[in-house]
């Protein structure tokens, strides 16, 4: 007797979809038709530039951009699928798929490559690399791919036999970070994140300059004349950066925080906390693979403590007993660590492990870093000002917006790509140093000191020490501060105020 046919393997076999999913698509791509899409917003975030450059002539075919929820990642592919339209590339090189808005797309075996097929077959009209020797390129943007059932792999044919760019985005971090380890070499991947000052201060007050960050393994952070020049050429612009920063202390990075000026902080908090939070906490990282998952509640309690403890390494004499007396359980050092490690993976927060010195791993704890201290106070229901205003009227909070100063420059500085970021724990005799960045057989040593007085001696022990120990290699220390106008005697130490530094990418 003659095996019957599955519909779902004719269909795919011959490059066919499901007459819903079909009529879904079309609708999703009006530009087929010689219609526009829905309004996006103008605004473009930093990442536009570089990601039009890779979608069009980047060193591998495909890229991927990842970042937390909610910071924009969408509304940039539709920007990228906006601007190619508008450069004259046809309609029918253009295929976006949303697979959030997509659900048929769910029911399919190989539903990356089967939309591929079905794209190449019904609407471009001949395969990508008849179109390829035409000179005429094909675009696939493929949005929400985390939760497809072995994405990574249908990517991976794709690129390898058609020749196709494609250009991807995924919510869940962790799950774009477990499919990238079989992409090497065919993929780029660009991090996106909050909002930086600058773009907070284009976005709120039409301000535009051009980032000084110098390109990735730049040997200009090693010198110190660069950091100079850049703490005095910063220091004109004073009056927008002070307004911009009082913006991100009140209502942190987060586009929503700034794309409606009209919005109250209450009803932002409950924005972060459901659609950001909650939903990793709830759903990415129990729908993760199940070497990945863990107790809800667990990984809860973890996130909760990791806001307390933001700008901070704690170790496990404070973790466990903590985390003891919010669940009623106890948990091992090691089961913390791991859950940790899972949420770095989402991108909410950074480690920044200690300094690794003459081959000896250190056991010192990371240093927890949250991605944006908007989602400790709407997590917390705490808020604590980062402005120099805002804490002169609550100098209570002064010692907390420290540490919240120090979490912020820590994923600042971990978000750069290619740059080796460390923090150098209390050793015997030797004073800790907040950060520790390597920049080739150097190191530069960052203090943050976040108070209106700076103790000139005091304040700056740590970085004479780390600079006179000679193998340590390094020749200048910055110090990271609340206000500009600080002044150091000492030569070697360069200070800088938090929202300058942060003002220059």
């Amino acid at each position: 007797m003659k095996k019957q046919e599955d519909p779902k393997e004719m269909n795919a076999a011959q490059g066919l979809l499901p007459i819903e999913l079909v009529e879904d698509l079309q609708a999703i791509n009006p530009w087929w038709q010689g219609k526009p899409g829905t309004p996006i917003p103008r605004f473009r975030r930093w990442a536009f530039a570089r990601l039009m450059r890779l979608v069009e002539a980047g060193l591998t075919q495909a890229t991927i951009l990842r970042g937390p929820r909610r910071v924009g990642k969408t509304i940039l592919l539709r920007q990228v699928i906006e601007e190619l339209l508008h450069r004259g590339v046809a309609p029918t090189q253009i295929l976006y798929v949303p697979f959030d808005a997509t659900p048929g797309a769910q029911n399919l075996i190989e539903p990356i490559l089967q939309m591929a097929r079905w794209f190449e077959r019904q609407v471009v009209g001949r395969s990508f690399n008849e179109q390829a020797r035409d000179g005429l390129t094909t675009y696939l943007f493929f949005d929400e791919v985390q939760n497809l059932n072995a994405w990574a792999p249908q990517l991976k044919h794709l690129v390898d036999n058609h020749a196709v760019r494609v250009l991807l985005t995924g919510s869940s971090s962790l799950q774009i970070e477990l499919g990238r380890d079989s992409l090497a070499g065919r993929v780029t991947t660009v991090e996106l994140g909050p909002l930086l000052l600058r773009e907070i201060a284009e976005l709120r007050l039409g301000h535009v300059e051009t980032g000084q960050w110098p390109g990735n393994g730049s040997e200009e952070l090693a010198d110190s004349e660069f950091w100079r020049h850049l703490a005095d050429g910063n220091r004109k612009t004073l009056p927008v950066r002070r307004q911009a920063f009082e913006l991100f202390s009140r209502l942190g990075g987060y586009p929503v925080a700034h794309e409606n000026p009209s919005t109250e902080w209450p009803d932002i908090a409950d924005y972060l906390v459901e659609t950001v939070i909650q939903r990793v906490l709830q759903h990415d990282i129990p729908s993760a693979q199940p070497a990945q998952r863990m107790d809800t509640h667990f990984i809860e309690g973890v996130f909760r403590l990791a806001c307390r403890y933001a700008g901070q390494a704690p170790g496990p004499a404070a973790f466990v007993p903590d985390i003891h007396t919010i669940l009623g359980q106890f948990h091992s050092w090691a089961s913390i660590r791991r859950a940790l490690h899972v949420l770095e993976s989402t991108l909410l927060l950074r480690l920044v492990e200690p300094l690794e010195l003459r081959l000896k791993r250190q056991t010192a704890p990371a240093k927890l870093c949250l991605c944006d201290h908007a989602l400790r106070a709407a997590w917390l229901q705490e808020t604590v000002p980062l402005d120099a205003e805002g804490l002169a009227a609550n100098p209570h909070l002064s010692d907390l917006a420290g540490r919240l100063a120090e979490s912020t420059l820590g994923y600042f500085l971990a978000s750069i790509p290619n740059l080796d970021v460390a923090h150098f724990p209390e050793r015997g005799a030797e004073p800790e140093v907040d950060f520790v960045v390597t920049i080739g057989t150097k190191r530069i040593p960052i203090e943050v000191k976040y108070r209106k007085r700076i103790d000139a001696l005091e304040d700056t022990r740590g970085l004479r020490a780390f600079l006179e120990k000679s193998v340590y290699n390094a020749p200048f220390g910055l110090l990271v501060t609340l206000e500009d106008e600080v002044r150091i005697l000492d030569p070697r130490i360069i200070p800088i105020s938090l929202s300058s530094f942060l003002w220059t990418r």
